[in-house]
């Protein structure tokens, strides 16, 4: 082969690999947000779909013409970690009144191609009085502004919808603001990743709190995998995209946290074989542990949150709590870990300002176990003692001798 065919095929792995990452960090990518980006998945997508199809089973939509990609990811079991987030300070995740609001503000866009705030407001206020399981949308109540501009600034930061003219945030503060937009409905409609819509479900208003679970789990069933009566070829299939979604989107993989059949596929020659190969084709490092695996990044593109990670008081608290936690194999009480929050507090009286209150140190505490939760570092047992995985040690402080002057 060819110095030049040598230097093709190693480009086109080295752009493999980087747009592996990037979708996996972004699963929604325009050109409009990010050309480089975009470009890169566009001249490689080929490639890059065979390996989505393959390894994890999530398919990945490209259109040059329209200027997006959408990698759909799917899981078995619904995952809430990695909620939507309100795009101000704090980055506090969504509530069950954002999640309402952006379900409806997303239909009345589907029909307009261009809107301001205000009509789209007048919509939504129509769009929930005329539904009876709907609440009310009352744009008198500045908290209910500030629910709608956070899924505007959401759609904004999607591409779904582009400002024209104005400040979205200006609405917070006057129902008289002037916001122009341009809808891109195509972007819009790629949003939903479940293989099966929400109104295939279709059942009573009143049946849905009952059914929630089931529900949820219904729109994320994937027929591919046959039932009962699934072939061997079928149950290894749903095997190796099973293993390898979850080693793809979570940030650490323990081997307790598999099923039997997950765990004997993943430490089968075959198996094991495939993670590696993955993983090198990505560009990570896999790190192969007694109790499960975890891939870095060198590059930190495939992540979409971070740990350690001074933006948030919560994270700075988890990764003080550590300490605690990791010297402690057999876990904390809540209302220790409430106590170790406190003292944080008292000695760092200038830091973590929301959170020095009477009911603070309980508060952060509660944060942090949910941080060290989402990056599979504690979890909860029996009782609601928060105990340290695995993974969780990597963060033990150490302490290094100098040598003698």
């Amino acid at each position: 082969m060819s110095t030049l065919a040598n230097q093709l095929v190693l480009a086109e792995r080295q752009d493999v690999a980087r747009g592996i990452r990037l979708l996996l960090g972004r699963p929604l990518i325009t050109e409009r947000g990010d050309q480089p980006a975009f470009e890169l998945i566009r001249r490689r997508q080929g490639p890059l779909t065979k390996w989505f199809d393959y390894h994890c089973g999530w398919q990945l939509v490209v259109e040059p013409r329209l200027g997006y990609a959408r990698l759909l990811k799917i899981r078995e079991i619904p995952d809430a970690s990695r909620p939507a987030r309100r795009l101000r300070s704090g980055k506090a995740p969504f509530d069950r009144r954002r999640y309402t609001l952006l379900c409806v503000v997303a239909a009345e866009l589907l029909p307009v191609p261009v809107t301001t705030v205000g009509l789209l407001a007048d919509r939504v206020v129509q769009a929930c009085a005329t539904d009876e399981a709907l609440p009310p949308f009352d744009t008198a109540s500045k908290s209910e502004r500030m629910a709608f501009v956070d899924v505007l600034k959401l759609l904004e930061s999607y591409g779904a919808l582009l400002t024209v003219d104005g400040v979205t945030e200006s609405f917070v503060d006057s129902t008289k603001a002037k916001v122009l937009y341009r809808v891109d409905a195509t972007v819009l409609m790629r949003l939903l990743a479940a293989p099966v819509g929400p109104s295939r479900l279709a059942v009573p208003a009143e049946d849905v709190p009952l059914r929630f679970e089931e529900l949820l789990r219904g729109t994320v069933r994937e027929t591919r995998y046959g039932g009962a009566d699934a072939s061997d070829a079928q149950r290894n299939l749903r095997l190796r995209h099973s293993v390898l979604r979850r080693l793809f989107d979570d940030p650490v993989l323990h081997y307790d946290e598999l099923g039997a059949d997950e765990l004997a596929y993943l430490t089968s020659p075959t198996g094991r074989q495939i993670v590696r190969r993955a993983a090198e084709q990505g560009g990570f490092v896999l790190e192969e542990r007694a109790d499960g695996l975890l891939l870095v990044d060198p590059d930190g593109i495939a992540t979409d949150s971070r740990f350690p990670d001074d933006s948030a008081t919560a994270r700075v608290a988890a990764l003080l709590l550590l300490e605690p936690l990791t010297a402690a194999p057999d876990g904390m009480a809540p209302e220790q870990l409430t106590a170790e929050a406190d003292e944080l507090l008292r000695r760092f009286p200038q830091w973590a300002k929301s959170y020095q209150s009477e009911d603070g140190a309980e508060r952060l505490g509660a944060d942090a176990v949910r941080v060290l939760g989402d990056f599979g570092l504690a979890r909860r047992i029996g009782g609601g003692r928060i105990v340290p995985r695995p993974a969780a040690f990597r963060y033990r402080a150490t302490t290094t001798d100098s040598p003698a002057s």
